[in-house]
């Protein structure tokens, strides 16, 4: 793999990724960016962003309605998607590390990784529906 060019807008999207908890979206991470880079266009956020995903740098995850958040937390984890509210949060579970392997068992391609997206309702969400 060819090795990128320094840029200094990709450094400060990879900086807020690695700020927030919150799996931005890419909408979300432009108007962070643009504060530091004012005349940035969502075009560049999202082509760094796609970059970052594709060079291991970041995860990109895709949510059942088509839409894509971002994590810069790229060591194996998984997320729950809040059925209510939409957030995505990481799961403090230990990934199964035999799950690709079970997977490739019952597959006759090639098995190469697995993301996990559980469904749920996150705290604040249940707080909300045990107080109606």
């Amino acid at each position: 793999m060819a090795t990128l060019k320094y840029s200094r807008q990709r450094e400060v999207i990879k900086e807020y990724l690695a700020s927030t908890k919150e799996h931005p979206t890419a909408d979300t991470v432009y108007l962070h960016v643009r504060k530091t880079f004012p005349k940035i266009s969502l075009g560049t956020v999202y082509r760094n962003l796609n970059l970052l995903a594709d060079t291991g740098e970041a995860l990109k995850i895709t949510t059942p309605d088509g839409g894509v958040r971002f994590d810069a937390t790229t060591t194996p984890h998984y997320h729950v998607l809040c059925c209510k509210c939409g957030c995505i949060q990481d799961l403090d579970m230990k990934p199964i590390d035999t799950l690709d392997e079970q997977a490739q068992q019952c597959y006759n391609g090639i098995i190469r990784s697995h993301s996990v997206l559980f469904n749920g309702i996150c705290s604040q969400c249940s707080k909300e529906l045990s107080t109606h």
